[in-house]
């Protein structure tokens, strides 16, 4: 069935429809990761958005049981060169489009993503539809550029706080959009973990008397999440803070930083960021659209992580206080586990106050 991805400044790519036969609205934005599509699909930060995977062969491993980052899948629309048909995998359990159609995502192969994603960087991130037709372009444009969607964090954030069980150190986790691998990463180090709603008080998290507390990733601008930035404000000094992506730019903002829009984000899992303390570079997984203004952090808090790319802020430390955060995923999934040390810091810094009391 023939499809189209039509972009909000009027140019259309022409392809196949894959997923569910329909319509639907969204950022288009590109991911460069060679593998982990099913993270990504199910990787909350990407709500609200129609993500585009320059890899030319995607679904070739299938979708499995074991890698989903959140209960579905969470992107708005998918777009890929080729959405491989028979897939070859010990694991696999549906081919992409059997999953992208179990759970209404609407998506096209076929499409010069290539060619898609050099108008991304050279214009930007832009609103965009994947429709059946496009025989009244006009009206469709008008509905792409009417599009105003706010408050992402909203509609992944858990509904209800939760507990899970560990012999350790006691840890409250926000949730803007977490990931699976997050969690996962907290249970390998025996922590104990209440999850809470991103609209919960500091005064509730508090109430549990905490070791720890970590600000999760999330999709979507941090201004919208005000709110958040309020209750954060009130943590800062209380206990140790560890924000990650969406967790870190509320972070900043707390600590009276600025944040700004990218113009086309960093997405994929081969991102080099420089530890500016050990001078080394690692290789990272990033999905985000919104970066921390360097100019704008206080003096007492300092840059401990560059983007090599465009040297963007890619970690921050208070100079003072138990508090960091860095804009790319320690957890990977997908991606390189090169900085899965980062969760080892945050424990020590649990160690470290609890000795000190």
């Amino acid at each position: 069935m023939r499809a189209y991805l039509l972009l909000e400044n009027g140019v259309y790519f022409e392809g196949e429809s894959i997923g569910l036969p329909g319509e639907t609205v969204g950022e288009v934005v590109f991911n460069t990761g060679m593998t982990g599509y099913q993270e990504v699909l199910t990787d909350p930060s990407y709500y609200g958005q129609i993500v585009t995977m320059t890899y030319p062969l995607i679904g070739n491993y299938g979708i499995n049981e074991e890698d989903f980052q959140s209960y579905k899948p969470h992107v708005r629309g998918f777009v890929v060169r080729e959405a491989c048909e028979k897939p070859s995998n010990f694991r696999y359990k549906y081919t992409l489009d059997e999953y992208l159609k179990a759970n209404n995502i609407v998506g096209i192969q076929g499409v010069d993503t290539r060619a898609l994603t050099k108008i991304i960087r050279e214009k930007g991130t832009m609103m965009g539809m994947i429709t059946l037709n496009i025989s009244d372009i006009e009206e469709k444009l008008k509905a792409i550029r009417g599009h105003i969607e706010r408050d992402h964090v909203e509609r992944v954030t858990t509904r209800e706080v939760y507990h899970i069980h560990g012999s350790g150190y006691r840890v409250a986790v926000i949730d803007y959009g977490i990931k699976t691998n997050i969690i996962e990463n907290l249970k390998i180090r025996g922590l104990d973990i209440t999850v809470f709603p991103a609209r919960c008080a500091a005064e509730d998290i508090l109430d549990i008397k905490p070791d720890g507390i970590l600000l999760s990733n999330g999709p979507g601008d941090p201004k919208d999440a005000m709110y958040a930035v309020e209750q954060v404000d009130k943590l800062i000094g209380k206990v140790p803070v560890f924000g990650i992506c969406l967790g870190h730019q509320i972070l900043s903002l707390a600590l009276g930083a600025d944040t700004s829009k990218l113009k086309y984000g960093h997405r994929g899992c081969n991102h080099p960021v420089k530890d500016l303390k050990s001078d080394r570079t690692y290789i990272t997984s990033q999905n985000h659209g919104y970066t921390v203004i360097p100019e704008s952090l206080p003096d007492d808090v300092e840059i401990t992580h560059i983007n090599i790319n465009d040297n963007t802020v890619e970690g921050i430390r208070h100079k003072k206080l138990p508090v960091y955060s860095v804009q790319f995923h320690p957890e990977a999934s997908p991606g390189p586990y090169d900085t899965l040390y980062l969760f080892d810091v945050f424990v020590d810094m649990m160690k470290r106050r609890v000795a000190d009391v």
